[in-house]
C-alpha cells in the first residue's frame, strides 16, 4: 500500500498522485449511481408511455436492486482476483449498454427483465473501495472512502436534478428515453477513458489476490460456520423480494413459479456453501498460522452496521415524499424538495464518518454514531401530523447524518480487515445494506410508519449492543503472502 501523502489531511484540489485516482474513482462510481437511478425521477414519464399500473411500476422498482445483492458478492470476488482498472470499466461499459437498451424498451416485459439486469451496476460500489484501499494508507483510508462513496452516491440525485430538466429539452413522448441514453453514452466513454487512465496500485506496489476463488478464505473452524450463517441473509433478501411479487404481494409471478425461485435459492445457497467449504477445507487439517489469522466476526459486525446505515438510507430514500406529502398535506414538489435533502447530506456526511473514524478510531466512531442513529430514529418514530414540517425535515436531517457518517466509518474499517480480500469483504457488506433496504421497506408494507422508524431504531440499538461486545480496532499490521513466496507486513495503524 502506497505511504504516499501519510499525513492525515488530503487536498482535494489536488489531481496528481492518489488524488488523481480518487476524484477519476469517485467519478465512476457516480455515473453508476446515476445510470442506476436514471429511470426513477422520470418514472411518471415512463408510466404513462406504457400505461403501467401501480403494481407493475412498484415491480420495477423492486426489480432495480434485486440482482444487485448477487452482484456484489460476484463483483466482490473478481476484483480481487482482475483488478479494479479492468472489473470498473467492464461495469460501466456494461450499464451503459442495459441503460440504451432501457431507453430502447417497447414493452412491459422488455423494460422489466433490463432493469432486473440493471442491478448489476450497483456493484460497482465494491470496486472502488479496493481501489481506494490500494492507494491510500491506513491513516487516511477513512477519509478517502468517506469522499469516494459519498461523492460518489451523489449520482442519485444529479439524476432527480438533471434529467427531468434534459427530458423535457429534448422534448415530445420520447424526452425521456434521449434522457436515459445519454446516461448510457456518457458511462460508456468514461468507461474507456478509466482504463486508460489508471493503474490498479502505485508503481512498485504489490497487488494481492486471494488464493483461491468461490468464497472467502477464513483461519479458524469457527469463522467457517459463522461465514456460513452470515451467508443466509442474502438469500433470504432474494426470497422476501421473491415473495413481494407472488400472489400473496403484486401477483406478478404465480405461485409455482415462486416455489421454484425459493427452491433455487436454497439450492444456490448449498452450491455456495460447498464453494465456501472447497476454499476453507485445509483450517479442518491444520491450523493457520497466528500471523496470517484475521477474526471473521469483524467481517460480521461490520455487514450487520452497514445494513443499518445503508439500508436505512435506501429505504427512507424511497419513502420520504411519500411521508411528507401524506403526512403533512403538503404539494408534491416541495415533498420531493424536502426528500431530496436526505441524500444531498451524504456530500458531507459520509466523508465525515471516515474522518472522524482516522482520528478517533475505528470502534469508537461506530459506537458514537449507532448511539446517534438509536436514538434520533427513536425520536423519529413519535412525529405525527400535529409536529412541525420543519421540526419534522430537521430531525430527518440529524437521522441522516448519523447514519450516512456511519456508512463512512462501517468503510473506513472495511479495508484493514484483511488486505487481498477486500473487495470480497466490501461485497458482503454492501450487500447486506441492499439486504437492509428491503427488510426495512418490507417491514414499512406491514406496518405504521412510526413503527417503521422505531424498528431501525430497535435495529441500531441492536447493532450497537454487537459493536460495543465484539468490535476490535485493527490491528497495527496484516500479513501478506508476496508472489515470491515471502511474507509482507502491512501496516493498518
Amino acid at each position: 500500500m502506497s505511504q504516499a501523502g501519510s499525513k492525515s489531511k488530503l487536498n482535494l484540489f489536488s489531481f496528481s498522485g492518489n488524488m488523481r485516482i480518487l476524484h477519476l474513482t469517485w467519478f465512476a462510481f457516480f455515473l453508476t449511481f446515476m445510470v442506476w437511478f436514471a429511470h426513477a425521477p422520470l418514472m411518471v414519464l415512463i408510466r404513462d408511455t406504457f400505461g403501467l399500473s401501480d403494481q407493475e411500476v412498484k415491480a420495477l422498482l423492486i426489480l432495480n436492486v434485486a440482482m444487485t445483492i448477487p452482484a456484489r458478492i460476484v463483483v466482490g470476488m473478481l476484483v480481487d482476483r482482475l483488478g479494479p482498472r479492468i472489473m470498473f470499466s467492464a461495469i460501466l461499459v456494461l450499464s451503459g449498454i442495459f441503460c440504451i437498451a432501457f431507453a430502447m424498451a417497447q414493452n412491459y416485459q422488455q423494460l422489466a427483465t433490463i432493469r432486473f439486469l440493471m442491478g448489476f451496476v450497483g456493484a460497482g460500489f465494491v470496486v472502488g473501495i479496493r481501489m481506494i484501499s490500494e492507494w491510500f494508507p491506513a491513516r487516511q483510508t477513512g477519509v478517502a472512502q468517506g469522499i469516494y462513496g459519498g461523492w460518489g452516491n451523489f449520482g442519485s440525485a444529479a439524476s432527480a436534478l438533471l434529467l427531468p430538466s434534459l427530458a423535457l429539452m429534448y422534448g415530445g413522448e420520447n424526452g425521456w428515453r434521449y434522457a436515459i441514453a445519454s446516461t448510457g453514452i456518457i458511462a460508456i466513454i468514461y468507461g474507456a477513458f478509466y482504463y486508460f487512465s489508471v493503474t490498479n496500485t502505485p508503481k512498485g506496489s504489490t497487488y494481492f489476490k486471494p488464493k483461491k476463488m468461490g468464497g472467502m478464505e477464513v483461519t479458524s473452524k469457527s469463522d467457517f460456520f459463522l461465514y456460513l450463517v452470515v451467508s443466509i441473509p442474502m438469500y433470504g433478501a432474494l426470497a422476501v423480494l421473491a415473495w413481494k411479487l407472488s400472489p400473496a404481494g403484486l401477483n406478478w409471478f404465480d405461485n409455482s413459479f415462486t416455489y421454484s425461485i425459493y427452491g433455487l435459492l436454497t439450492a444456490l445457497y448449498f452450491y455456495q456453501a460447498f464453494h465456501i467449504y472447497q476454499v476453507n477445507k485445509d483450517i479442518f487439517k491444520k491450523e493457520v498460522p497466528d500471523i496470517f489469522k484475521y477474526d471473521f466476526s469483524q467481517v460480521a459486525i461490520l455487514n450487520l452496521a452497514y445494513l443499518v446505515t445503508f439500508g436505512s438510507e435506501l429505504a427512507l430514500v424511497s419513502m420520504l415524499p411519500l411521508f411528507y406529502k401524506d403526512e403533512f398535506g403538503i404539494s408534491t414538489i416541495l415533498a420531493g424538495i424536502l426528500a431530496a435533502i436526505y441524500p444531498v447530506m451524504n456530500l458531507i456526511a459520509r466523508p465525515a464518518g471516515g474522518i472522524i473514524s482516522d482520528r478517533f478510531g475505528r470502534k469508537r466512531t461506530l459506537v458514537v454514531l449507532f448511539t446517534g442513529i438509536t436514538f434520533s430514529f427513536a425520536l423519529l418514530g413519535q412525529v405525527d401530523p400535529g409536529w412541525a414540517l420543519p421540526l419534522v425535515v430537521a430531525t430527518t436531517i440529524v437521522c441522516g447524518l448519523f447514519s450516512k457518517a456511519g456508512s463512512g466509518a462501517v468503510f473506513a474499517m472495511v479495508p484493514l480487515i484483511q488486505r487481498r480480500m477486500t473487495g470480497q469483504i466490501a461485497g458482503m457488506a454492501g450487500a447486506y445494506g441492499n439486504v437492509g433496504g428491503v427488510l426495512f421497506l418490507t417491514i414499512l408494507s406491514l406496518v405504521s410508519t412510526q413503527a417503521f422508524f422505531l424498528f431501525i431504531a430497535a435495529a441500531a440499538g441492536i447493532v450497537l449492543f454487537a459493536i460495543i461486545l465484539f468490535s476490535r480496532e485493527p490491528r497495527g499490521q496484516m500479513a501478506e503472502v508476496m508472489p515470491d513466496g515471502s511474507v509482507e507486513m502491512i501496516d493498518v495503524s
